[in-house]
């Protein structure tokens, strides 16, 4: 018989067995006490491997459990179109139906043109008085470079009569003889001077023929420039696809755009994504990355449709797993493309994919 002071076992010990004070056992009550804490551990070991056996038999069938989210492989964003030289908001006029299916240049939205079509009108108008005005001082140039040879052919006909005039020196007085000289000089400094002057008057006038030219190659550009605004404002499908309207900001709520909204440049307005080829970006933990080797099929459960399921395949994986900042567990990013088109395969919807293991 032996006695065990409570300081040796603890004061948990004994007010787990309703002891207090100083507890004193025999070795036999001690051995069943302790037989008791045993069978206590064996009971709760066992449960342990069970429920460890039936996470065994639960992974025996060798697949990965992922969540992801469902992307299209053939996606654009269709954005408020920007305006050259505007500012503000523009009026939507017309709208496509949110699932519409569209084809390569159909009407995807249409905004109110008619300040547009307005300026292009009043470009074109400017754009055309300057062709008329260049036209006309185009003739207007023609008409004054005649003039000018005819006055400077008139001064050369001047000039070769008194030259005529002073060979008649030795019949004449000496009087006239130097009067004819004085005539003979005139006419040539008159014909030296037309000729520097209608050089001069060429070239103002190709300097202000190009002035004009330049005013209107720039009021050229406006007009391209306001063509292309008009046309921005017709917004048309660049592929074939459905329609995914994008939450808008209106009426201080979030929501899809509707006629007549005062839409901000250059914000989101819908998606335009192809329904027949369509993929699951997964995030598989970095222990797991094995499976993701090509031909590695998976199932994929619609987390908004419990009832389907859809079969897939690996397409593709980042090459390093990533973690966010501040997180140290790891994951692979991964593909699997679908092998089913449906119209509940929408894009952004939550799936879980079943990745089936390779042995």
């Amino acid at each position: 018989m032996g006695v065990v002071p409570e300081s040796y076992l603890g004061p948990d010990f004994a007010n787990a067995f309703g002891l207090d004070g100083v507890l004193t056992l025999t070795d036999s009550a001690l051995r069943s006490r302790a037989l008791v804490c045993l069978l206590l551990i064996a009971a709760a070991a066992a449960l342990y491997g069970a429920a460890t056996a039936a996470t065994s038999r639960g992974n025996s069938g060798h697949t990965v459990r992922a969540t992801g989210v469902v992307r299209a492989v053939n996606s654009i964003t269709v954005m408020v179109p920007r305006i050259e030289g505007q500012g503000g908001n523009l009026t939507l006029a017309t709208l496509a139906e949110n699932g519409a299916t569209v084809a390569i240049g159909d009407s995807l939205a249409t905004f109110d043109r008619a300040n547009e079509l307005k300026l292009l009108r009043d470009a074109e108008t400017k754009f055309d008085d300057f062709e008329h005005q260049i036209e006309e001082k185009k003739a207007e140039h023609l008409s004054n470079a005649e003039k000018r040879v005819a006055d400077l052919q008139q001064a050369g006909a001047d000039l070769k009569k008194a030259e005529i005039e002073t060979r008649k020196g030795p019949v004449l007085s000496a009087i006239e003889q130097e009067r004819n000289q004085v005539k003979v000089a005139d006419a040539r400094e008159h014909v030296a001077s037309l000729e520097r002057s209608n050089q001069s008057h060429d070239l103002a006038e190709q300097a202000e023929l190009r002035i004009l030219e330049l005013q209107r190659d720039r009021q050229q550009v406006a007009v391209t420039r306001q063509k292309r605004n008009a046309e921005k404002l017709l917004v048309k499908a660049p592929i074939r696809g459905m329609v995914a309207l994008s939450n808008v900001w209106r009426n201080n709520s979030l929501g899809h755009a509707e006629e007549g909204d005062q839409l901000w440049p250059g914000s989101p307005l819908l998606k335009l994504f192809d329904p027949t080829a369509m993929d699951v970006e997964v995030s598989v933990g970095e222990p797991d990355g094995a499976v993701l080797v090509p031909g590695a099929t998976a199932i994929v459960h619609l987390d908004a449709f419990p009832d389907t399921k859809f079969t897939a395949h690996y397409s593709s994986a980042s090459p390093v797993a990533t973690s966010p900042l501040g997180i140290s567990v790891k994951s692979f990013t991964a593909r699997f493309r679908l092998d089913q088109s449906d119209p509940h395969l929408l894009p952004d919807l939550s799936a879980a994919v079943d990745i089936e293991v390779r042995q």
